[in-house]
């Protein structure tokens, strides 16, 4: 199947299948006018591969639900696939070349005859591109040059992971019966490596997985991981993300401030990280605690120990329908969130808190109806509600009349990670 044929399978409607398992009925004529412009921009970036077979791949975006500021004391995390994605058209060829051009930046061209990590290429998508092929190469998956041109929805910014679906779509395309537990390890590889960012494995793991995803970092090397399917409108609700627009600027300090305390008390108790200690004991030595570390990296190991659990449990309440438990979780997670983990505002910014108004009117509007909290990282940037359809259009309007038109995003949970469509 060229280019032609394949748009035109898109336009006679025989993708709408699958497009509505992905992204649900409502937005099935703009997907399908997405899909196709998406090829002819392929074949205006490469003219000379018109006869060429292609190839079409998707790769979702991720939320965090509940597990705020776990993962790296090698605490449990829910998280979930989104109908937010980035999509890619590939036509394979004999070189030794992968060549993408991503929408909206200039081709990246990467010869992967050399895998090694390229010195001035971190934090470039190439160094993602030669990352994800050496992860590939390193698991034993033979890598071959191929043309690309990708498209992506997954705002950048907004705590919904783009560059991890960049790097599971990448994965995707490399090897689509790759296992999605190692695709995702694939994807940190060339994140941590390449890129140059440390992050955990939550992020791709939720991508490449896809469905609520239920993931215990006790051992990393090999987390546990329980998928979950999680249909909201069929309890009668919907996941709204809102972007409060606050810079992220010189949040760096913030950032790297949390898991550093937490690790201060984890050190004073004997241990090297918060999972291996215990909280009974952890209470039982608060004073003798607060002569080495501080006050608030004490209240934010607090926050740990609850919030592990309440991971374990949300995912348990997905799994038996529980609903209204559910919510009840979420609420109690963005309360500690707000309280002891203390991550809506930067205290050298303590004027500038987007987040925390985002919360206030989220519970003026819902009159305690629903559920919210902070999304991701916090400090800047997005918050989350799980908001009854009756109220849905009411909150939306509130969220958008606040931070302006399009901030706030309903999202679906979407079943399924990277893919290849057309099978």
């Amino acid at each position: 199947m060229n280019i032609s044929e394949l748009k035109a399978k898109i336009e006679a409607k025989e993708l709408d299948g699958q497009l509505v398992k992905l992204y649900g009925e409502s937005q099935l004529e703009m997907q399908r006018f997405r899909y196709a412009e998406a090829c002819d921009e392929f074949a205006k970036t490469f003219p000379e591969r018109k006869d060429a077979p292609v190839e079409l791949f998707s790769a979702p975006g991720r939320t965090e639900i509940c597990g705020n500021h776990t993962d790296h004391q090698h605490g449990c995390v829910l998280a979930a696939a989104v109908d937010l994605d980035v999509i890619g058209i590939a036509a394979y060829n004999d070189s030794s070349v992968i060549r993408i051009k991503s929408s909206g930046y200039d081709m990246d061209t990467v010869d992967i005859s050399d895998l090694t990590a390229v010195p001035g290429e971190s934090g470039t998508s190439a160094s993602l591109i030669r990352g994800v092929a050496a992860g590939c190469a390193k698991y034993g998956t033979r890598v071959c040059g191929f043309d690309a041109y990708t498209t992506s929805n997954v705002l950048s910014g907004s705590g919904l992971s783009s560059s991890a679906a960049f790097e599971i779509l990448l994965g995707t395309m490399i090897d689509d019966k790759a296992d999605p537990v190692e695709l995702a390890k694939i994807g940190q590889f060339a994140e941590n490596e390449y890129f140059g960012k440390k992050s955990g494995l939550m992020d791709q793991t939720a991508c490449a997985v896809g469905g609520a995803v239920f993931i215990d970092f006790e051992n990393t090397d090999a987390p546990k991981i329980q998928s979950s399917s999680f249909d909201l409108d069929k309890y009668g609700y919907t996941l709204f993300i809102t972007d409060t627009k606050g810079s992220h600027a010189d949040l760096s300090d913030d950032y790297s401030a949390i898991p550093g305390e937490m690790i201060s008390v984890a050190k004073a108790m004997g241990k090297d990280y918060l999972r291996q200690c215990d909280e009974e004991e952890f209470y039982a030595k608060l004073a003798e605690l607060r002569k080495s570390c501080s006050d608030r990296a004490i209240i934010r190991a607090g926050h740990f120990f609850t919030e592990n659990k309440r991971a374990a449990i949300a995912a348990k309440a997905i799994e038996s329908g529980s609903i209204a438990f559910f919510l009840d979780i979420i609420k109690k997670s963005g309360r500690s969130s707000a309280m002891w983990l203390q991550n809506l505002y930067s205290t050298k910014a303590p004027l500038e808190q987007g987040i925390t108004l985002a919360l206030a009117m989220s519970e003026k509007t819902l009159h305690g109806a629903g559920a919210y909290r902070v999304h991701g990282g916090g400090f800047a940037g997005t918050i989350q509600a799980f908001v009854p359809n009756e109220l849905a259009e009411t909150y939306r309007a509130a969220m958008d009349g606040l931070f302006g038109a399009g901030s706030c995003i309903a999202l679906r949970i979407r079943s399924c990670g990277g893919i290849k469509l057309c099978e």
